[in-house]
């Protein structure tokens, strides 16, 4: 099983976001068979199986083994991964492109995110990619004694991707194939002010 599905695609999102799906699909971590759901749903194995079905044509769920029981062959299913994400691309950018002026918009912050988010999803997409990814995820909650230490702050994180991109970023001279990395920071109010 891998650790996410990214959905880019608007007929297999479809397929997913139906409620009922949804709950079948979250029964099905481990493997499980359409009477056993049934009754964990309190539906009928037909309803049931209608669902898995095209839980499993969409490439959500897959069939990993079939047994015989009373003459008649059951279907052994299971969840394809622990998590499914929607791309933001699905929906779109409502009256065209964000407007991200400025790296201290919102808009850039949503755009940057939007990034990271497909950029995450494809990659643990790939083979073994979840578990061998050498990454790195890192979140601190900062505290500003008042407002006006807000621009010294902004310019150390600014200065310290600054010095960071320096050390190991991409000089103009032609080298030898090397890994590429992507640092993005996100920084934004959090919740209310405290006393």
């Amino acid at each position: 099983m891998q650790d996410v599905i990214y959905i880019d695609d608007v007929a297999q999102a479809t397929v997913l976001m139906k409620p009922t799906r949804l709950d079948v699909l979250r029964k099905m971590a481990t493997e499980t068979t359409c009477n056993v759901l049934a009754e964990a749903l309190g539906s009928t194995p037909q309803k049931v199986y209608y669902h898995v079905k095209a839980l499993e044509q969409a490439g959500l769920v897959e069939r990993v083994a079939e047994r015989k029981v009373r003459g008649i062959h059951e279907g052994i299913y299971r969840a394809k991964a622990r998590a499914y994400w929607l791309s933001p691309k699905l929906v779109g950018h409502l009256g065209g492109k964000r407007a991200a002026r400025d790296r201290a918009s919102l808009g850039y912050l949503i755009s940057l995110a939007e990034e990271v988010q497909e950029d995450v999803g494809r990659l643990a997409e790939r083979p073994g990619g979840d578990e061998n990814a050498p990454s790195l995820g890192v979140s601190a909650h900062i505290e500003l004694a008042d407002a006006t230490r807000r621009a010294e702050f902004m310019h150390d994180v600014q200065d310290l991707f600054q010095k960071l991109a320096e050390k190991y970023g991409a000089s103009g001279k032609k080298r030898a194939p090397r890994e590429s990395y992507r640092i993005a920071l996100a920084c934004y109010p959090k919740g209310e002010a405290r006393p």
